[in-house]
């Protein structure tokens, strides 16, 4: 129990720190009308994305940020509030990825991420799979996505 509080302490998270089960709760992020075209016009340059004349007439009436975006919004809120404190060796894959919803300009979006399961093997390391969800300020659904990424297990001590 003491190497459990002495890691946390650190700061540093390990495999052995992470709970099944366990919710955490993301900060928001507002996505501006420039930021959302931008994003658009370099990674998905569809016209609902970058024209605003063509997405007011088209589906959406309107803009809508590329699901890539709204994808690159969770992951910063992730890494911030979650998976900076933890020993991440490296992301292993992305499962099923849905948007829910459109995000517009003006959108603040925040979120939660789940712990689903966190399995060791024999090179040290723990593969933890997360479920996250982003919602809008209505509390909407907008993105959901299951996370598998590694991360170290605790060193061993030295005597």
């Amino acid at each position: 129990m003491t190497d459990h509080v002495d890691a946390l302490q650190s700061g540093v998270v390990y495999g052995e720190d992470i709970e099944v089960g366990r919710r955490y709760r993301l900060g928001s992020y507002t996505i501006t009308e420039r930021e959302l075209v931008d994003f658009a016009g370099l990674w998905d340059p569809q016209g609902f994305h970058v024209d605003k004349d063509v997405a007011e007439a088209g589906a959406y009436e309107g803009l809508i940020a590329s699901g890539l975006h709204t994808l690159a919004v969770y992951q910063r809120l992730a890494v911030l509030d979650v998976f900076s404190g933890w020993s991440v060796i490296a992301g292993r894959r992305l499962r099923e990825v849905r948007f829910l919803r459109p995000v517009r300009p003006g959108d603040t979006l925040t979120g939660t991420v789940l712990i689903q399961d966190v399995a060791f093997d024999d090179r040290d390391r723990a593969l933890v799979t997360t479920a996250a969800e982003l919602t809008d300020a209505h509390a909407r659904p907008v993105l959901s996505v299951d996370v598998e990424a590694y991360v170290r297990a605790r060193p061993p001590q030295i005597s």
